[in-house]
């Protein structure tokens, strides 16, 4: 097995998302394993469970 076959399916994505306060749109990871906050107004966006990330605001467009 070489590493094409590892990196033809990833698990997680990037995540372009929009903060429902302030409509600021960023690039956040999907198994972000630290909290993510708004880089304008601060308010929490992502938050880590172990696993896939609790996104909690919305998702505009998933990156590949």
């Amino acid at each position: 097995m070489g590493t094409d076959t590892l990196l033809k399916n990833p698990r997680s994505r990037f995540l372009r998302v929009r903060c429902n306060d302030c409509n600021n749109e960023q690039v956040v990871f999907g198994n972000a394993s630290t909290k993510v906050e708004c880089s304008v107004c601060g308010r929490l966006i992502v938050e880590p469970t172990g696993g896939k990330a609790n996104i909690k605001t919305q998702i505009l467009e998933v990156l590949e």
